[in-house]
């Protein structure tokens, strides 16, 4: 069932116990007000932002928490996903360092999904811990990344190799900065909130369908509902399962394929866009081992169109992304745990997956001009 927001708040919980709560705005002006109410007082705050969202946002955060807290400081890391890395990690260490930072102090993630992992790495590492907080400006970051403490960089082209499930301690997201994102960076996080429909939700599918000219022209409140809906799925999964030993695996869901396709590609398409490839094939899986009907393996590949998503691809070798997918790290001795439909608003974990299957998979996203 669709929940429309009557608050600004959404308190995820871990093992049933509240952690950290993600807070709805349209503006940064409540930042500041929120962090005190967390019950601790910095002497410091760092902001870490990406040489993109850092000229757009950063000094008017920096104004907002500068009300509060004697020294504010900025930390500006190139963006990018091939920026996501130990060496990134290593140039934030020594800022803190040299900016006499300790384990009272705070770190602020503002940025999209790259900035909100390096951030929560590096405040999960430094000093053996140090409480951080997410301001995600993403679509992508407020439907997914953000939530759940999921942290980490990749290592040598492989995608989250290191990392560390470290949960922060305030999700702030003002909701009015969606409308400054460009239309391919929108989109690109959306089919986080699709998938977070087709794995658990059928009727936020269908609602989401049944918006989509709304979500398309960024209504506020068409926003804060799709957002909020989409931390409630997620929240709920991360409550049941906050180390991925079972459940939280379903949000992989698209990623398998997906992950390999943006290494193929060496990162140059968007994380959203190579998950809606993915999800397109791991329901074409689906369909394959008689868990969804053809008629429903065609509405799922179908309706990522509306949203300029990709569900066809050009100039990929399925034998690379076969090879890829093998050092993918949701392998479970020497199996993939592949996520598969078995209908619209369900999946499973499933180790059946063969190397034909995701060649086959793959051969059906390649695009034809005969389709």
């Amino acid at each position: 069932m669709v929940k429309f927001v009557k608050d600004d708040r959404l308190t995820i919980k871990k093992g049933g116990e509240p952690i950290y709560d993600i807070v709805y705005s349209d503006s940064f002006e409540t930042l500041g007000t929120e962090i005190g109410n967390l019950g601790r007082s910095y002497a410091r705050m760092c902001i870490v932002t990406d040489s993109d969202v850092g000229p757009l946002y950063g000094d008017k955060v920096k104004e907002v928490l500068e009300k509060m807290c004697d020294t504010v400081c900025i930390c500006l890391i190139p963006a990018g996903e091939e920026h996501k890395n130990l060496d990134t990690v290593k140039a934030i260490y020594k800022h803190l360092i040299e900016n006499g930072f300790d384990r009272k102090d705070l770190l602020i993630a503002l940025g999209g999904g790259v900035v909100g992992d390096i951030t929560g790495y590096t405040a999960a590492t430094y000093l053996r811990g140090v409480d951080f907080i997410q301001v995600p400006t993403t679509l992508l970051a407020q439907c997914d990344s953000s939530i759940g403490g999921k942290t980490g960089v990749d290592f040598d082209g492989y995608k989250n190799m290191v990392g560390a499930f470290y949960m922060p301690r305030l999700v702030y997201m003002n909701l009015s900065v969606l409308k400054t994102l460009s239309d391919r960076q929108f989109y690109s996080g959306f089919a986080e909130v699709m998938k977070h429909g087709l794995i658990k939700d059928d009727k936020f599918y269908t609602w989401l369908i049944d918006n989509m000219y709304e979500i398309s022209d960024r209504e506020y409140e068409t926003l804060k509902v799709m957002v909020y809906n989409n931390c409630l799925i997620k929240g709920k999964v991360v409550d049941n399962d906050p180390t991925e030993q079972g459940e939280r695996a379903l949000l992989n869901f698209g990623h398998t394929i997906g992950h390999a396709i943006e290494k193929s590609r060496d990162f140059q398409m968007l994380h959203g866009e190579c998950v809606a490839l993915g999800a397109v094939a791991a329901a074409y899986i689906s369909w394959q081992h008689k868990l969804i009907s053809m008629e429903e393996f065609y509405e799922i590949r179908d309706m990522f169109v509306p949203f300029n998503l990709p569900i066809s691809i050009e100039d990929i070798d399925p034998e690379e992304i076969l090879e890829l997918t093998k050092s993918d790290k949701k392998m479970k001795a020497g199996h993939i745990r592949f996520i598969l439909l078995n209908r619209i608003g369900s999946a499973i974990i499933d180790e059946t997956v063969t190397d034909e299957d995701i060649i086959g998979a793959v051969k059906h996203i390649i695009w034809n001009e005969d389709d």
